[in-house]
């Protein structure tokens, strides 16, 4: 199982940023290189916070139907309406999981945030039953606080 290497995917975001690269050319790189990181991350999507709704606005992987996800639905908008990261190992044993697909297993949402004001989310799919440790989520952490910076 690969590790995410949120380092070097900061280092990335922050050269992208620096040769002017648009807000969706920043998620986009982003939703790519963590799925180029390899299994678990079987797809990556990015939604932004608009009101009282998530927007997709960039993913790597396979396509979602969910376009926006309302506040407190799903894992997705559990994280926005608990302002707090989701780390599910059994996406079926969640009750109002919004499934993309019959593949995933697993899902890792963290959250963009400025100071206490939330951004957005980067979610990410697996088709592994509970892949992701405290060391992935803590990659995933570096690159999220960098992008609450750089959008």
């Amino acid at each position: 199982m690969a590790t995410l290497d949120g380092d070097k995917l900061v280092a990335a975001l922050r050269g992208g940023f620096t040769r002017g690269l648009s807000r969706q050319q920043l998620l986009q790189l982003t939703a790519e290189r963590i799925r180029a990181a390899g299994s678990p991350y079987t797809s990556v999507y990015l939604y932004m916070l608009d009101g009282e709704l998530l927007t997709l606005e960039a993913w790597s992987g396979r396509d979602t139907e969910h376009r926006s996800i309302a506040v407190g639905t799903g894992v997705c908008g559990t994280a926005v309406a608990t302002r707090t990261d989701q780390n599910v190992g059994d996406v079926r044993a969640v009750p109002n999981y919004l499934a993309c697909n019959l593949f995933t297993r697993s899902e890792l949402v963290v959250l963009i945030r400025r100071g206490d004001r939330i951004l957005g989310q980067i979610d990410v799919d697996s088709d592994e039953p509970d892949p992701f440790t405290s060391a992935e989520e803590a990659e995933v952490r570096k690159v999220a606080d960098a992008l609450a910076v750089l959008l």
